[in-house]
C-alpha cells in the first residue's frame, strides 16, 4: 500500500485545502461478527497536499491516453489541463499524440502544447483529441524523449497495461536520476480494473446500451418468433452486459464471460431460448464479447496490448440459434446487432463527466505532490492512492454468486447455468 514519492516537497501549495498522507482507507468495510482481526494496512487518501515536490513555476506535464475510446477521455484530459493551469499555475502542458508512440520521436507525432483554446469544447466531443494507440513504446526512448522535453509529470490516461507501461517509464526515470511523476487515470469501459468501484465512462456505456437493447426487443416482437442477439462489450468482465440488462428491464438471456453455458442438450443455452419463443413468441439476447470462448476455436496469439484474441461469439452464437431452430422445424427470425463501436465513442453523460474531473484532479494533486508510480483509484466513494504494483495482483470480474448477477436472473428469468 506504500505509494513511492520522489523526495521531501518543499514547496507550499497554492490551494488552501490539503489532507495528510496518513489518512487511510479501508480495502474493505464489512466484516463477520466475531471473525478475527484483519490487518488492513488501508489505501492512502487521495488529495491536495500542503506541500509540493514540484514548483509549479517550473514544473513542465505531459498526458498520453491509449487503449481504446471510452466516453469522457476529453473530459478528463480537459480537467488535467484546467487543474494543473488555473489551481497550480503550471504553464507548460504537453499532450503525447497516438497513444505511447508518441513518446517515440520516430513513430509518433510531435506533442502538442496545450493552451486553454485547445481544451474549451472538447467535454462536448467523444473520443480522444490526443488520439490513441494500442501497444507499448521502447522505454529508454519514451525517457529520453520526456528529460529531452523537459516532462516532470506525466498522467497516463489507460487499462492496467497502460499503467504497468507508466510504472516503467518511472523506473528507468529513476535510474537515471530523473524526477518522473507518472499517475494513472483508470480507463477501461469493461469496468473491470480492481481497487476501481467505477470507472468512468461505464455508465454512459450501459446507457447506450441500454437504448440500443430497446431497440432490439423492438425488433424481436414485430415478428413472429422474433430473436434479436445483440453483443457488448466486454472480453473478461460483463459488467456492460450485466448494467444493460438490469436498465433495459427486456433481456431474456445474458451471457457473460464469467459463468460458461452448455448450448446443447435438453439444459442448454439453445433448449432454453426455444422454450421461450414458444412461450412468449419473442427473445431478446445479450452476449459478452468474452463469453462462450470455449465453445469456439479462437484465433490464438496476443493483440499490440498484449490481450489474447478473441473468437467472434455474435454471428457464431447467430448461426447456432438459425441452425438449430431450422432442425428443430420450428419457425424463427434471428436479428443480430453489433453496437460496440457506437456505444463507446459519445460524449460523457453527466455523471460520467464529474467522475472524469474527480478522476483526474486527484491525479494532478497526487503528481505535484512527487507521488508516482500510483494510479488514482475509487472504493467507499472515496478516492485513493493505489500502486500501480497492486493491478497485477488481481482483476475485477462479476461475482456469479453477488447479488447484481442475482438481480439479472430475476430480471431475466434465465436459468442460473446452462449445463
Amino acid at each position: 500500500m506504500t505509494i513511492t514519492t520522489l523526495g521531501e516537497p518543499r514547496f507550499d501549495s497554492p490551494l488552501r485545502q490539503h489532507v495528510r498522507d496518513d489518512l487511510r482507507v479501508p480495502g474493505t468495510l464489512l466484516r463477520e461478527r466475531g471473525a478475527p482481526p484483519v490487518v488492513d494496512e488501508g489505501f492512502e487518501l487521495a488529495g491536495p497536499r500542503a506541500k509540493l515536490f514540484f514548483d509549479p513555476a517550473t514544473v513542465r506535464a505531459g498526458i498520453v491516453t491509449c487503449g481504446g475510446l471510452c466516453p469522457g477521455i476529453n473530459n478528463v484530459i480537459r480537467s488535467l489541463f484546467l487543474e494543473l493551469h488555473h489551481a497550480y499555475g503550471v504553464a507548460e502542458i504537453l499532450g503525447f499524440r497516438d497513444g505511447y508512440r508518441g513518446l517515440d520521436p520516430a513513430r509518433g507525432r510531435p506533442p502538442l502544447r496545450l493552451t486553454v483554446d485547445h481544451v474549451d469544447k472538447i467535454h462536448t466531443e467523444g473520443g480522444t483529441m490526443l488520439g490513441t494507440s494500442r501497444g507499448p513504446v521502447d522505454t529508454a526512448i519514451a525517457v529520453d524523449r520526456l528529460i529531452e522535453l523537459g516532462v516532470n509529470l506525466l498522467f497516463t490516461i489507460g487499462g492496467d497495461g497502460t499503467q504497468r507501461g507508466g510504472n516503467d517509464l518511472f523506473q528507468e526515470a529513476r535510474r537515471r536520476g530523473h524526477p518522473l511523476a507518472v499517475v494513472g487515470i483508470p480507463k477501461t469501459i469493461d469496468n473491470d480494473v480492481a481497487f476501481v468501484s467505477r470507472t468512468f465512462g461505464y455508465l454512459t456505456a450501459v446507457e447506450q446500451a441500454a437504448h440500443v437493447l430497446t431497440c432490439a426487443h423492438t425488433e424481436a416482437h414485430s415478428v413472429r418468433n422474433g430473436i434479436s442477439v445483440v453483443k457488448l462489450m466486454g472480453r473478461d468482465a460483463g459488467f456492460i452486459a450485466l448494467g444493460a440488462t438490469l436498465a433495459s428491464q427486456d433481456v431474456n438471456f445474458c451471457l457473460i464471460p464469467e459463468i460458461p453455458f452448455r448450448l446443447d442438450g435438453p439444459g442448454g443455452f439453445l433448449a432454453a431460448l426455444k422454450r421461450r419463443v414458444l412461450a412468449r413468441n419473442h427473445a431478446l439476447v445479450v452476449v459478452a464479447e468474452g463469453a462462450g470462448q470455449d465453445l469456439l476455436a479462437g484465433p490464438g496469439g496476443q493483440d499490440a496490448s498484449g490481450n489474447a484474441k478473441l473468437a467472434d461469439i455474435g454471428p457464431f452464437l447467430r448461426a447456432q440459434i438459425e441452425a438449430y431452430f431450422k432442425a428443430e422445424q420450428t419457425e424463427a427470425t434471428v436479428r443480430y446487432i453489433d453496437p460496440s463501436y457506437l456505444v463507446r465513442s459519445v460524449r460523457a453523460d453527466a455523471e460520467d463527466a464529474i467522475l472524469c474531473d474527480q478522476f483526474a484532479r486527484h491525479a494532478v494533486h497526487a503528481a505535484m505532490a512527487g507521488k508516482t508510480g500510483l494510479m488514482i483509484g475509487l472504493i467507499h466513494d472515496e478516492f485513493i492512492h493505489v500502486p500501480i504494483e497492486l493491478l497485477a495482483t488481481q482483476r475485477k470480474r462479476v461475482d456469479p454468486a453477488g447479488a447484481g448477477w442475482r438481480a439479472v436472473l430475476s430480471a431475466t428469468g434465465q436459468p442460473a447455468r446452462f449445463e
